[in-house]
Order: C-alpha cells, then sequence, then structure tokens
C-alpha cells in the first residue's frame, strides 16, 4: 500500500506544478516585450504570444530612397523581441522541468 501512497502524492505534486505552469504561461501571454533595430530607430512590441501590438519608426528612419533600409529595421526589431520572448519563455518554463528526467517531457 506504501507504493500507492509514492504514487498518489507523486500525482498530486504533478497536480499543482501543472496548475503552475499554466499560470506562469497565461503571465508569459499577456506579458508586453518590446525589440529594437540595432539603431533603436524601429522599436515593436509583441504579447508574450507574439502578436504584434505596436511598430513605431523615428522619423529620421524614413527616407523614400531607403525603404529597404527600414524594412530591414523592422525586421531586426522584430526578431529582436521575439528572441526576448522565447528567452523569458524558456527560462521561465524551464525551472518546471530542470532536473526533471521524464519521458516525453
Amino acid at each position: 500500500m506504501g507504493n500507492m501512497g509514492n504514487m498518489q502524492g507523486m500525482m498530486q505534486k504533478m497536480q499543482k506544478m501543472q496548475k503552475e505552469m499554466q499560470k506562469a504561461q497565461e503571465k508569459l501571454n499577456q506579458t508586453e516585450f518590446t525589440g529594437e533595430s540595432q539603431s533603436g530607430l524601429v522599436t515593436v512590441k509583441m504579447t508574450g504570444e507574439y502578436e504584434v501590438k505596436e511598430v513605431t519608426v523615428k522619423p529620421e528612419a524614413v527616407d523614400p530612397e531607403e525603404i529597404e533600409l527600414l524594412q530591414d529595421l523592422i525586421v531586426m526589431a522584430t526578431q529582436d523581441c521575439i528572441n526576448k520572448i522565447k528567452k523569458t519563455n524558456d527560462d521561465t518554463m524551464g525551472k518546471f522541468t530542470k532536473g526533471m528526467s521524464l519521458p516525453g517531457l
């Protein structure tokens, strides 16, 4: 019967961890991240769910003859923001599985 108690305790711990993971993921999804181009001329704001909320372009970045440069700056800022979201997601969610070697996770 002792083995069943261990299994039940383990299941309770797993359920608690699953609830904590869901709360952490919800918080991440609601967090707003800001990415910038290297020059800082373009910024992009996104949610943790990778939804673009805002793109800001400083006036000095706009030159009608250099639209490709502006497009590159927007791509850089967006990628910077995505990298920040991924890192925060990995850091936050990784603490739940750190040190565990569960099959399938």
